[in-house]
């Protein structure tokens, strides 16, 4: 195994702590951007790292999502990944927001929301052309969960993980909580 993947990961969390800190765009609440010293992180660990086969459904179904403000979206229930973390099998569905996104969402929380991590859940985004291994496997890594814009500051509004990606074992891996 490459340490090249890790790295991508470690300059990843650079540029967007750069980004919080010192963006006019950044999510943090301006008054806060000041002593904005970076996000805090599960050690990059590669068995959180899986690549895996979507099992694509047949005939999308469309599924509409709550948001943190109340509000709604919908999205296509594209397909599933099934893999093993802490000794358990767990299924986590895969959205896409239209059927000509090349981009899937894959919203979760587990064991460690509202506790280490963001109590709401977070987001995993699988870009094709940089989440797919040559043998069409999709690589689904932990360790670029983030949290959703809503964790930052209540001004913004974010889709909910559906009940179906609620996972009963813990994700150690990627972003935490913020404050």
């Amino acid at each position: 195994m490459t340490t090249d993947w890790r790295r991508a990961i470690e300059t990843q969390r650079e540029g967007k702590d750069r980004y919080f800190g010192g963006d006019p765009h950044s999510p943090i609440p301006p008054d806060e951007r000041e002593s904005f010293d970076g996000l805090e992180y599960y050690p990059i660990d590669k068995e959180y790292r899986f690549e895996l086969p979507l099992h694509e459904y047949d005939d999308p179904e469309p599924v509409t999502v709550g948001t943190s403000t109340d509000g709604e979206r919908e999205y296509l229930r594209w397909g599933e990944f099934r893999f093993t973390v802490g000794g358990e099998d767990v299924a986590l569905q895969a959205y896409k927001a239209n059927p000509d996104d090349e981009r899937l969402w894959v919203p979760f929380r587990d064991a460690t929301s509202g506790d280490e991590t963001y109590g709401a859940g977070r987001y995993l985004d699988l870009e094709d052309d940089a989440h797919r291994t040559d043998d069409g496997n999709w690589i689904l890594d932990f360790n670029e969960a983030y949290n959703p814009t809503c964790a930052y500051s209540d001004q913004y509004e974010c889709p909910l993980p559906p009940t179906a990606n609620w996972l009963d074992v813990p994700i150690e891996a990627g972003e935490k909580t913020y404050h």
